[in-house]
């Protein structure tokens, strides 16, 4: 047998054969049928057509920032950056950022700076340029930071006086406050300066003793003994008398042959 089997080509022939035959009585059913819709002869699929006028692809390009979010941005984030920018240690200020029902900012008055129960900080310099420049005909960002500005200085300095104050009248009544935050910080500088000074000086000696070794050692290895040397020959005659002569034991060494 080769590649392809032919047999169901050659069902109606062999089927009209044995109808002639005794062997099939009756008709089978597909008879009729097969003999009016044959099977195919070709055993190959046809090729299907091919549309050589395609319409033509527009490359889309690729969106390469689908998912970043947009930038958010607001007027206060400027003014936040300005007042920070020139006074950083207002960083370090302790802050309160709780809220009763998170619509504590709908209840200011910025008409003013000082806010009953709230905190004076950097917040408050920004919300009250952002009502000057709201609010005040013929005001400008510089103008307005400005007046915020020594609203804020004013107020802060009130703050430190009255506590300067209240101190003084505790001490007065006899109370005690202990160290303050800056006495610390400074014992314990002054005390990691003392043990670096003793680490630099231990440090300066060590690398002292190395280099004045070093220095002593070239001195000796530069140094070579002239036979001619009137020095030499001086000490060379002291010890003469000291050495063995020529056969003699030498009493405390090994003997010299001749």
């Amino acid at each position: 047998m080769g590649r392809y089997d032919f047999k169901p080509l050659r069902v109606h022939q062999q089927a009209s054969q044995l109808l002639e035959t005794p062997r099939l009585k009756a008709r089978p059913p597909w008879y009729d049928v097969i003999g009016t819709v044959p099977p195919a002869q070709a055993l190959v699929r046809p090729k299907p057509v091919q549309h050589h006028e395609r319409p033509k692809q527009v490359k889309t390009k690729k969106p390469s920032k689908m998912f970043k979010p947009l930038p958010i941005s607001y007027q206060e984030d400027k003014f936040r950056q300005q007042f920070f920018k020139d006074h950083p240690w207002e960083l370090a200020r302790p802050r309160v950022i709780l809220e009763n029902d998170g619509r504590d900012g709908q209840r200011v008055d910025w008409s003013r700076i000082r806010q009953p129960g709230r905190s004076l900080d950097g917040e408050s310099v920004v919300q009250r340029q952002v009502w000057l420049l709201n609010n005040v005909e013929g005001m400008n960002s510089a103008r307005a930071y400005d007046q915020a500005r020594h609203e804020f200085y004013d107020l802060r300095h009130q703050e430190d006086v009255e506590r300067r104050v209240a101190r003084e009248e505790a001490e007065a009544l006899g109370s005690y406050f202990g160290k303050s935050y800056l006495e610390i910080g400074m014992e314990l500088e002054d005390e990691k300066y003392e043990d670096w000074k003793a680490w630099a000086i231990k440090e300066t000696a060590a690398l002292q003793r190395a280099r004045s070794a070093s220095q002593i050692g070239e001195e000796n290895e530069s140094v070579a003994i002239d036979p001619n040397d009137p020095e030499t020959e001086a000490g060379i005659d002291e010890i003469g008398d000291s050495v063995p002569a020529q056969g003699q034991d030498a009493f405390g060494g090994s003997p010299v042959h001749p």
